[in-house]
């Protein structure tokens, strides 16, 4: 359905890092920077930060959430410590099986350096 996803950043350099630490626990290789912009491809799609490009600050979507599937919830665990060793802020419950009504998922929460939040998502095979 998406061909990517950017989000803004204030800091290309500190985002790359955080995002290179994070995606890298999932199998991604680093971040490519062209011009104002970091870019992680997949063979499924591509994920980008940027500075804005009008020149004004990089704010965050209030409401706006970012997952990443992973295989295992061993996966969400590295994910989710790696953006902590990097800048990044775990917010909500800690890691761990949420239960709801599309079945049991294990999740992780962060917020990256720019406050954008975003999630590891492995959905559990049903019992």
């Amino acid at each position: 359905m998406f061909s990517h996803v950017m989000v803004g950043t204030n800091d290309l350099d500190r985002a790359r890092k955080f995002y290179d630490a994070v995606l890298g626990t999932l199998g991604i290789p680093a971040g490519v920077v062209d011009r104002h912009r970091a870019f992680w491809r997949t063979p499924t799609g591509v994920f980008s930060v940027s500075l804005p490009i009008d020149g004004k600050p990089a704010t965050v979507g209030n409401g706006s959430t970012l997952g990443f599937a992973c295989a295992n919830p061993a996966q969400v665990d590295a994910w989710h410590a790696a953006g902590v060793a990097n800048g990044g802020v775990s917010i909500e419950d800690p890691p761990g099986v949420r239960e709801g009504a599309a079945g049991n998922l294990y999740l992780a929460y962060l917020r990256d350096p720019d406050g954008n939040k975003i999630c590891a998502l492995h959905r559990m095979p049903k019992a």
